[in-house]
């Protein structure tokens, strides 16, 4: 007997109105594999909104409970491609259609990564 998936829906909002949002669902148990897809809201978004939509995703307590990350992600969308090789470790992404796949290690727990931010200082988180 399988768990039924869990799914949560995740936004990123600038002054009341949703730019980016992504649907996590987790699989069978809490320490195995968490699914993602990513959707940027069509038009103009605000520089660091598609990052800023991959953290809260990775940041939600389900993800970091997990060890595996399957992302979706529009193809193009290079700013949360990169921020998913960021937060995540052994990726591979492979295009499928109008989206990217992406297949990760996510870290454990604690394990803090370093990014650069804007203006050339280090941040971890």
């Amino acid at each position: 007997m399988t768990t039924p998936e869990k799914s949560r829906r995740v936004e990123v909002k600038n002054r009341g109105q949703t730019i980016a949002a992504a649907e996590v669902k987790t699989l069978e148990h809490p320490a195995g594999t968490v699914r993602t897809s990513l959707f940027p809201s069509s038009g103009h978004t605000p520089p660091g909104s598609r990052a800023s939509l991959v953290d809260a995703v990775m940041d939600q307590p389900e993800v970091q409970a997990s060890t595996r990350l399957e992302a979706t992600v529009p193809l193009g969308d290079a700013e949360s491609l990169q921020r998913l090789r960021e937060r995540t470790g052994g990726s591979v992404t492979r295009p499928a259609g109008s989206t990217a796949l992406v297949d990760a290690d996510i870290p454990p727990a604690g394990h803090a990564q370093t990014r650069q931010e804007p203006g050339g200082q280090a941040a971890a988180w």
